[in-house]
């Protein structure tokens, strides 16, 4: 589980491919830190250490074939900025939100609006591919990162950015038509699912 707040940005160094599987090898300022079966979300996809090259700040994850469909990860080339986090500590304060890093489906950013001091990003996704459960002032995960979501329309949503958020997470690099990752907020599935269940079963009338 995570907070949706990033702790820095890894640069991806290696990238390799065996049978269904890919390996990514990234460089991390705390990689003397990390331990191999340690859990840790990569633009807010959850993902498993496998390696770890302390003294040259190194590690690897490997995505299996579903991951790669699913999420932005088969976009990513050596040099590619990546958010990371590592799993939520039970012992401190509870910032951002409830991040599964289980990602839903990717969104492509359709806009990049200067607000003179901060940003508007605009953002389309495959409505028949998930349900639409934004909702203004809602939360969301993008890239792993815990946002509040401003505008709100089936298939499509937007999020304001402060400078800090901008400098510290790799939506400096966003542009239009560039796939991010989401992760839609799980208490908000759970009920849209629940709903869904009680329309199937005749008693709530849809």
């Amino acid at each position: 589980m995570f907070t949706g707040i990033i702790e820095t940005t890894a640069r991806v160094v290696g990238i390799e491919k065996e049978n269904t599987n890919y390996h990514f090898t990234l460089e991390v300022p705390f990689a003397d830190e990390l331990a191999i079966d340690q859990s840790m979300a990569h633009d807010g996809c959850c993902l498993t250490v496998v390696r770890v090259e302390r003294e040259r700040r190194r590690y690897t994850v490997t995505a299996m074939d579903e991951t790669m469909l699913k999420t932005n990860l088969g976009t990513w080339r050596e040099g590619t900025e990546v958010n990371v986090e590592r799993s939520m500590r039970m012992d401190g304060r509870f910032d951002g939100h409830i991040v599964q890093g289980h990602v839903d489906l990717t969104a492509r950013c359709t806009r990049v609006v200067d607000d003179n001091g901060s940003w508007r990003f605009y953002f389309e996704y495959d409505a028949s591919a998930a349900p639409s459960i934004t909702v203004p002032k809602g939360s969301i995960s993008i890239n792993g990162v815990s946002l509040t979501v401003v505008d709100s329309q089936p298939g499509m949503f937007s999020v304001a950015i402060i400078p800090y958020t901008y400098q510290v997470t790799n939506f400096h690099n966003f542009r239009e038509g560039t796939v991010v990752n989401i992760e839609f907020d799980v208490f908000g599935k759970y009920v849209q699912r629940l709903l869904e269940q009680y329309v199937q079963s005749g008693a709530l009338k849809a």
